[in-house]
């Protein structure tokens, strides 16, 4: 039954936009994305990650380009801006996952840009795949004693 409302939900997906209906439980169905959201010490690195899972038949286009653009606030860096397939720290049919290393010169509360591009396909047809999220990212000040280790 799930496989049926699937099939109708993307069939009728044009008609919905067409109507100005919201479309997007229909592509919610066909994948969902995780993320790992760290807390980083300033002056130290965490990771971050972004996790692409496929449903419903459904699967990660392995020859096409998968990518996230990040976009940070000041006091925040990542190693790469631009994370191409190369930098998938995992990948299969079902999923795709990206670890970003992340870190800050400033405490407090941050917020990552992100903009994934991806292609996922089934037997008959591929859909491309624009998803725009945030990462919530908590930067901390360091440890009194890290701070007094650091001084000398």
């Amino acid at each position: 039954m799930k496989r049926t409302t699937l099939t109708l939900a993307l069939a009728f997906a044009p008609l919905s936009l067409a109507t100005g209906a919201i479309a997007a439980p229909a592509a919610e169905s066909l994948y969902e994305i995780t993320k790992v959201e760290p807390k980083v010490v300033v002056g130290a690195t965490g990771t971050a990650s972004l996790t692409i899972k496929v449903k419903g038949g459904w699967h990660v286009n392995d020859e096409a380009p998968i990518s996230v653009a990040l976009t940070t606030p000041v006091g925040v860096t990542v190693k790469k801006a631009k994370l191409t397939r190369a930098d998938l720290a995992a990948s299969s049919k079902e999923s795709a996952r990206f670890d970003i290393p992340v870190s800050a010169t400033e405490a407090g509360k941050k917020t990552i840009d992100a903009e994934a591009h991806f292609v996922l396909c089934q037997q008959q047809a591929c859909k491309p795949v624009k998803e725009t999220l945030t990462l919530a990212i908590e930067v901390t000040p360091p440890t009194a004693a890290a701070a007094k280790k650091k001084k000398h």
